[in-house]
C-alpha cells in the first residue's frame, strides 16, 4: 500500500522569523503573507518554537498587574504565562514551545492527529536534525477526510483484507461511517488481527478503527523459531 505522507504536501516555500524579531515584526510579517502563524527558526534552520495571532494577542491583552479580572478562568500556570508574554518585546518570548512538529514520512492522518490532539493549526515539517523543511496546515489536511465511505471500504478490503493479510474479501465484515472503520469477524490466528487493524488506521480517511474482531488460534505463544518468523512478517507487513 503507498499512502500520501506529510511530505507530498507540505508547502516547502515557508515564512519564518527569527528570534531576535520585535512585535512589530512579527505583525507584519503575518498580515503581509495573510498567515496566522510562522515558525521560529535559528541560524542552523532548526525549529525552535512557533509564534501565532494568539502569542501577538495575549501581548496586547495584559499590560501590567491591574487587571487580573481579565483572566477569571485562567488556572495560575495559564494567567501567569499570558502575563509573561504580554510583556514580551522579542520572538523568544512571544512564541510558544517547543513547536509541535511532524516528520515528511508521517501519514496525513497521523499529522492531523497530532494537529487534534494539541488543537494547533499548523505544523512545521523537520528533518532528523530538528531543521524544517515545510510547513502543514489545517487545510491542507481536511482533503484527507473528504474520501467517501464507499471509497475507504474499498480500499480496506481490497488492500488490508485481499492483497496483504490473503484473506477471502467476505472473510471480515468492514463497515464504515464517517470515516470511521469497524472490523467485525474471525481471523485465523491471534496476531493477524494487530495488524489488521494498524494497517486499516493507516488508509487515508480513516478517523478510527473499531475492533470487533476474534480469532481461531492463539499463536502468541510459538516456539522461539515459530516466534522469528511470525516476527518477520509483521516486519514485512508494516514497511507495506
Amino acid at each position: 500500500m503507498h499512502h500520501r505522507s506529510v511530505s507530498d504536501i507540505m508547502n516547502r516555500d515557508v515564512v519564518t522569523a527569527e528570534p531576535g524579531m520585535v512585535f512589530k515584526d512579527i505583525a507584519y510579517l503575518l498580515a503581509h503573507h495573510r498567515i496566522s502563524g510562522i515558525p521560529v527558526v535559528d541560524g542552523d534552520g532548526k525549529v525552535l518554537g512557533v509564534v501565532s495571532e494568539t502569542d501577538l494577542m495575549a501581548r496586547q491583552t495584559v499590560q501590567d498587574d491591574e487587571r487580573p479580572h481579565r483572566f477569571p478562568r485562567l488556572s495560575f500556570g495559564g494567567a501567569r504565562a499570558v502575563r509573561t508574554k504580554s510583556r514580551a518585546t522579542t520572538v523568544t518570548d512571544l512564541m510558544t514551545k517547543p513547536a509541535i512538529t511532524v516528520g515528511p514520512r508521517q501519514s496525513l492522518v497521523e499529522a492531523a492527529r497530532v494537529m487534534a490532539r494539541h488543537h494547533c493549526n499548523r505544523l512545521p515539517v523537520i528533518d532528523a536534525e530538528g531543521r524544517l523543511m515545510g510547513i502543514v496546515t489545517r487545510g491542507d489536511l481536511l482533503g484527507v477526510f473528504l474520501r467517501s465511505d464507499d471509497d475507504i471500504r474499498k480500499e480496506v478490503v481490497d488492500e488490508v483484507l485481499v492483497r496483504t493479510l490473503w484473506l477471502e474479501p467476505h472473510t471480515i465484515d468492514v463497515s464504515v461511517h464517517g470515516g470511521t472503520v469497524t472490523l467485525s469477524g474471525t481471523l485465523q490466528r491471534r496476531s493477524e488481527i494487530p495488524l489488521a487493524l494498524r494497517l486499516t488506521s493507516r488508509i487515508d480517511g480513516v478517523v478510527e478503527v473499531i475492533d470487533h474482531l476474534g480469532y481461531q488460534e492463539d499463536d502468541s505463544r510459538l516456539r522461539p523459531s515459530e516466534q522469528a518468523l511470525h516476527g518477520i512478517t509483521e516486519e514485512w507487513l508494516r514497511r507495506i
